[in-house]
């Protein structure tokens, strides 16, 4: 003899089922919303179409997404759903974004944290992705940076004036990736005296 949870359990797949037959018919009152799945799925759609140009996190999604004028409740749900089938997902965008503008462009843990900033990644999920740096690799990039910036001078500074020129060049690149100004100083001075060295034998 059928339980109660039974009954209810049969009671509700056939309210489902029901429900079903009714919106492939084009009937209601139905358990779907026909014209907000359609809404839905413009914008998946369209956020997919995002995904497929690169990763993303959650807020630029929702930022592009509402500049095209998407309803927000709309997106919020499209978004979640994104989330559950990880399509999304901020933790691993962060890490990646880390891990390869660190190791292919040569950019400072700061930079990254604030590009991760600007994309609406929170600080917790930011400050996770950017343990992948420690000094150590801080360093170790400013160095690789500073010897390529170095090896372009092709003769040995005349004097100190173009010698001092020489060392703000060097400078300048691991600036311009966030590296902490007395590092890059120190950096870059070892990398110019390193390379008028090589040039002198």
């Amino acid at each position: 003899m059928p339980s109660g949870d039974d009954e209810v359990r049969a009671a509700k797949l056939d309210q489902l089922r029901k429900a079903v037959e009714a919106y492939e018919a084009g009937e209601g009152p139905t358990l779907f919303d026909h014209a907000a799945e359609e809404a839905k799925a413009e914008v998946r759609n369209r956020a997919l179409r995002l995904l497929d140009q690169r990763a993303r996190s959650r807020e630029e999604l929702n930022s592009r997404l509402t500049a095209l004028e998407f309803e927000p409740r709309v997106i919020a749900e499209v978004l979640d759903d994104l989330e559950s089938a990880r399509l999304i997902d901020d933790r691993e965008f962060a890490r990646e974004w880390v891990r390869q503008r660190h190791q292919r462009r040569g950019k400072s843990a700061r930079v990254l944290d604030r590009e991760l900033s600007q994309k609406g990644v929170s600080a917790t999920v930011r400050a996770e992705a950017l343990e992948q740096i420690d000094a150590a690799d801080e360093e170790a990039m400013a160095r690789q940076l500073a010897a390529k910036k170095a090896r372009s001078i092709k003769t040995a500074p005349a004097d100190r004036t173009e010698r001092d020129k020489q060392l703000r060049r060097i400078v300048g690149v691991l600036a311009r990736r966030g590296f902490p100004e007395g590092m890059a100083l120190r950096v870059a001075r070892e990398a110019l005296k390193e390379r008028l060295q090589e040039l002198e034998l």
